[in-house]
């Protein structure tokens, strides 16, 4: 019988677990797996990439698990490794990362006859789509190329793009004081321990950016600029299950839109830490129905959300954990870190760093910020991305982008859809870009649930594909 080859494009939490899932199948047909990244280290993408001790977990260790089922076997892995972690310990991420790693040889090692992993190194920039439309060649930056009856695009965190400012002033991106991934190895190498820094975007990056500098011996100050000067709000040190109030979703079901919505869970905050209780558990209440509740938002509704309550949600919803949320704290208390709602309009490069031309929320006018370095901590944004294998796929009609522009156009399968509205039967995809279509879709909890449900399909699509 002819070996089926399903190529995973990208090795981080959504790839590697798929291929997790993959090889612990036995196969319908013989398979091969390609699990192609583009740096060395698989299973580990950019979150768990992380060799900085202060870079920890958003979520507790007890609810990490990468596949479902199998609740509590981060916790587990984690103990082996240190005893006193327990299920509410928000642990570093790099140790993720090794759990992952091991998760992923060890499946591949326990592997079925008739299923293989194969680990690609390197850049896919183009998929060529085969004459009888099922299955491309890939082709690989390098000049090599790979068939596969089935491609999984696993992708999500990317460079961000450089911030918009006037065409005159965008040669500054060019200069060296300009830090456009700090994500990148050694990006933050240059900053000396008493520069002052500008970090444009206040997010969940900006704050491993600070504790990376600090742990390095950075002592200058440091300014970060968003547009609202909103921080990630930090979890709380947690023992027990919260109670959540399941009867909120009903209520903003009943009118679907987002001054609703707003109003809604406003009034159920109120009454719930009037009783007592903390407003983390109405927002973590919602978690489940999020995706019904996006759904339900008609499109100027969703577009009104991303541009009036994105900011608020997000520091609410995805919060940073309680260690690195007091630390950013203590920053902020001493004056190490001041928060601006602002924007960058130009740039005055200098011998000795790059003076900040800066316009505050609601300002007529602008003001000057003088610093040595500028580090680019802000989100992705899908509809400018020069990625050569997003590109190349949207020119070709293989991808679109959804009218929002914070994902891609995928059925309820995991199916890329085409520039003609049709669900590819190749061609999917699993990771954070899901948001467009669920929201929900940044967290292990939510993705690993979307891996399974991927891994499924594929399976069934291999059944299909048997000769009667």
């Amino acid at each position: 019988m002819k070996t089926k080859t399903i190529a995973i494009i990208g090795a981080g939490f959504c790839g590697s677990t798929l291929a997790v899932h993959l090889l612990r199948r036995p196969p319908v047909t013989p398979l091969r797996i390609l699990l192609i990244n583009r740096s060395g280290t698989m299973a580990r993408g950019v979150a768990y990439g992380t060799r900085t001790a202060a870079h920890v977990l958003n979520v507790p260790a007890g609810r990490m698990s990468a596949l479902a089922g199998e609740e509590d076997s981060f916790h587990e892995y984690a103990r082996r490794c240190d005893p006193s972690i327990v299920s509410g310990s928000f642990v570093g991420r790099r140790l993720y990362g090794d759990c992952l790693e091991a998760l992923l040889n060890d499946a591949a090692e326990k592997a079925p006859p008739g299923c293989e992993l194969h680990s690609v190194i390197g850049e896919v920039v183009q998929v060529v789509p085969r004459k009888d439309g099922e299955g491309a060649r890939l082709l690989m930056k390098n000049g090599e190329h790979f068939d596969a009856d089935r491609i999984v695009l696993s992708i999500g965190n990317y460079a961000r793009q450089e911030p918009s400012i006037a065409p005159e002033q965008r040669s500054f991106y060019e200069e060296p004081r300009y830090v456009h991934d700090p994500w990148r190895p050694g990006a933050l190498r240059n900053i000396g321990a008493d520069d002052p820094v500008l970090l444009i975007g206040s997010g969940l990056t900006m704050v491993d950016v600070v504790l990376d500098l600090r742990d390095r011996g950075h002592r200058g100050p440091i300014q970060a600029i968003s547009r609202r000067g909103l921080i990630p709000q930090p979890h709380r040190e947690l023992n027990a299950q919260p109670t959540y109030d399941e009867r909120l979703p009903h209520r903003m079901l009943t009118d679907c839109s987002v001054r609703h919505y707003v109003r809604a869970v406003r009034d159920s905050v109120e009454q719930h830490t009037r009783a007592g209780g903390d407003w983390r558990d109405v927002i973590g209440g919602l978690r489940s129905a999020t995706a019904q509740l996006w759904h339900a938002l008609p499109t100027n509704e969703r577009q009104r959300f991303l541009r009036h309550v994105r900011p608020y949600w997000d520091v609410h919803r995805h919060r940073c954990a309680p260690q690195p949320g007091a630390r950013l704290q203590a920053e902020i208390e001493r004056g190490g870190l001041t928060l601006l709602a602002a924007r960058v309009v130009g740039y005055a490069p200098k011998a000795d760093g790059v003076g900040v031309c800066l316009r505050r929320r609601s300002a007529q006018t602008e003001e000057r910020l003088d610093v040595a370095a500028v580090i680019n901590c802000t989100t992705p944004d899908l509809r400018h991305l020069a990625d050569p294998l997003l590109s190349s796929l949207r020119a070709d009609g293989l991808l679109v982008s959804d009218v929002l522009g914070i994902g891609l156009e995928v059925d309820h399968l995991g199916a890329l859809i085409d520039c003609k509205g049709v669900a590819s039967r190749w061609l999917h995809y699993v990771g954070p870009f899901l948001q467009a279509r669920d929201w929900e879709a940044t967290a292990v909890p939510e993705l690993r649930g979307y891996v399974e449900r991927l891994a499924d399909v594929l399976q069934s699509l291999q059944r299909e594909a048997l000769p009667v």
